[in-house]
């Protein structure tokens, strides 16, 4: 981290609410190293707007927007307007999205975005369920896990369908740049931001970020549970450009998913009940397309 300026660090302030150990908050700070200081960030509504901006306070030492759940690219649609039109259009946009705004409740307004190719980054911070309501399932939740809207019962076990492909969505819209990345490697986290956003029109990244009171898990493990979900295939880190082929992270020997799903809550019941190997066969499966879908094995 030595090529990047300590003050970089100070653009999201320390003393903000988030939780011990909380993914999100680092994804953010690392997105905020890679942009610097003049970029304007409009956040939806979820964890991050929470415990950044209490009544009367804020963490954020750059221009901040919170708009609704549903219309963040919306807003910064205008921002990015009223830049241009006053001159300011070196000064970069970045939208901060979790994954219920993202994939659920702002999906169309996000389709429009990138449709109309306005300048401006939008970032999502993947936690995989609606973390900041009580843990309900969203459509990027994994299959198999528990939820307070997808509980373990007699019927089912945990979340039944798979999660959604977002990346595969913004690509189908033909953006110039999508990439998604993990807090488990910073630097590279931090050079996708800065090549996102020396790059014209609408981007997309998606970064995972583990939640250690959603997924279960102490708050100390949070960089490495991160490391597990890309080591395991689960969470393939790539990069996309037109007529590019994937530039994605090789494993040197990808694990099984057993480590990655065994240190969560969330999924401790594959572990307790019979029927769970039948489960943890299916999530395996969907480690191994992604290994052959991306080339991720290193030969």
């Amino acid at each position: 981290m030595s090529a990047v300026s300590t003050t970089q660090f100070d653009l999201l302030a320390p003393g903000h609410r988030a939780c011990p150990g909380c993914g999100t908050a680092i994804v953010t700070r690392l997105v905020l190293m890679g942009a610097g200081r003049n970029v304007i960030v409009v956040t939806a509504t979820g964890c991050l707007e929470t415990f950044t901006s209490p009544y009367e306070e804020s963490a954020w030492n750059v221009p901040w927007i919170h708009p609704l759940f549903e219309n963040a690219p919306s807003v910064a649609s205008g921002v990015r307007a009223a830049l241009e039109m006053t001159g300011r259009g070196d000064t970069k946009v970045i939208i901060f999205g979790g994954d219920g705004s993202t994939f659920d409740i702002g999906l169309g307004a996000l389709s429009g975005f990138f449709e109309r190719g306005h300048d401006a980054l939008y970032v999502c911070y993947d936690n995989e369920a609606y973390m900041n309501t009580g843990v309900q399932r969203s459509s990027a939740t994994p299959e198999g896990a528990d939820t307070t809207t997808s509980p373990v019962g007699s019927c089912q076990l945990g979340k039944q369908r798979p999660k959604k492909n977002l990346p595969a969505i913004a690509i189908a819209h033909d953006l110039p740049y999508v990439a998604t990345a993990s807090i488990a490697y910073p630097r590279d986290l931090i050079n996708k931001v800065k090549k996102a956003l020396s790059i014209p029109g609408a981007k997309y990244l998606q970064v995972d970020a583990p939640c250690c009171i959603g997924w279960g898990f102490d708050p100390s493990q949070t960089v490495e549970v991160a490391r597990l979900a890309v080591e395991t295939g689960l969470f393939p880190v790539y990069e996309w450009e037109p007529g590019q082929p994937f530039k994605a992270r090789k494993l040197r020997q990808r694990r099984p998913v057993e480590d990655y799903l065994k240190v969560q809550r969330r999924f401790r019941h594959l572990f307790d009940r019979p029927e769970g190997k039948e489960e943890l066969a299916r999530i395996q499966a969907l480690a191994d397309a992604n290994a052959a879908k991306f080339g991720l094995d290193q030969a």
